[in-house]
């Protein structure tokens, strides 16, 4: 295997790390303002237990899941930024050229979040919380949307010239095959995050979580299915059916398991899926990394966007060295924080020393 291919797989699994790991943070944002809403259920024994009835005290314990490992999954996104400028430099400023203003939001998206989470138990006052989470919910849903609608059009192609320049305008980007790439994304996350509470929490929570679990699981399906049958069928091959279909069963897995409320069954098969999605997605694509639907002759590939191969070499072996030690760091976190949350393990706040996952 040549370096350039090497680095395009090694590129690949950093999106999907992201993905799958950055999926369930962002869908806990997004479900925020519905989980942190006061329980409605029936059983009344355990909302008085869990203290269901605070909303404050709810959104809290939904934060608190993600609290230690939110900041460690964006890592992954920084990694593959870094990956691609230094081993495939053209592809890299062409793309961003082109996706200058949904990078942009996605960025606005993703600073106005990490503000949100770290700032909203800093006043103890309900008004500034309130604004918190409005930040933490656009800070969700914004790039929830606009990852999809980003990954499709690099799959679908843009018009790019000899030069590699783009020369479309922001409207090109919006057609309907990213725009159903970008609802398919959304809706994964937003499952892929409520099984996750599923998994992190317990009581009244963890019932509400799975419930809307359930309810998200059959859409999530048939809007994910008609992506990859889309994929498939304008732009793969015979091989790229292997990660379709590993997509379609995992999917399948994940909506019979929050029927039955296995949560950890559902968490596993929703990360399955959105990796095989991922991968079907970069496994089309090659050996182009950004096809032009100017002239094929103007397609961006592996080859030609690639660095040296004494860069490449050097990359290599930085890589080498450190990801275990950073995939070692990161599993040892999700182990100490594996325990599950309830409403009632959260105290009152007490002032501006907390943080917001407190």
């Amino acid at each position: 295997m040549s370096l350039e291919n090497f680095w395009f797989i090694v590129v690949a699994v950093l999106f999907i790390g992201y993905f799958v790991l950055e999926g369930f943070d962002f869908g806990v944002g997004m479900l925020m303002p519905f989980l942190g809403a006061s329980h409605t259920g029936g059983d009344e024994k355990v909302a008085a237990d869990d203290d269901a009835a605070d909303p404050d005290k709810r959104r809290r314990a939904l934060l608190n899941t993600i609290g230690p490992v939110w900041d460690g999954n964006e890592v992954w996104l920084l990694t593959a930024g870094g990956a691609l400028f230094a081993a495939f430099g053209g592809w890299y400023a062409t793309m961003f050229t082109a996706f200058y203003l949904p990078l942009f939001l996605i960025l606005i998206g993703l600073i106005t979040r990490v503000v949100a989470i770290e700032w909203r138990g800093k006043i103890n006052d309900p008004r500034w919380r309130m604004w918190c989470d409005v930040g933490i919910g656009l800070g969700s849903w914004i790039p929830a949307l606009l990852w999809g609608v980003a990954f499709a059009n690099v799959v679908r192609g843009l018009p790019i010239d000899a030069a590699h320049q783009y020369t479309g305008g922001f409207f090109n980007l919006l057609n309907p095959y990213a725009l159903l790439g970008g609802v398919t994304t959304l809706l994964a996350f937003l499952t892929h995050g409520a099984v996750f509470l599923g998994l992190k929490t317990s009581g009244v929570l963890q019932q509400d979580a799975m419930r809307y679990a359930k309810l998200l699981a059959i859409p999530t399906l048939v809007v994910a299915a008609a992506f990859l049958l889309w994929t498939q069928f304008a732009y793969g091959n015979g091989w790229t059916w292997i990660p379709v279909l590993i997509a379609a069963v995992a999917a399948l897995v994940m909506v019979a398991a929050t029927q039955v409320q296995r949560e950890g069954i559902a968490f596993l098969a929703t990360s399955i899926a959105i990796a095989g999605t991922v991968a079907t997605l970069f496994s089309v694509l090659f050996p182009n990394v950004l096809p032009s639907t100017t002239d094929s002759a103007y397609n961006l590939t592996v080859a030609n966007t690639a660095s040296s191969h004494y860069t490449l070499t050097v990359m290599t072996i930085a890589a080498l060295i450190m990801t275990p030690i950073v995939i070692a760091y990161q599993g040892w976190t999700y182990w100490v924080f594996r325990k599950r949350i309830s409403v009632g393990q959260i105290p009152a706040p007490t002032g501006l020393s907390l943080k917001a996952w407190q």
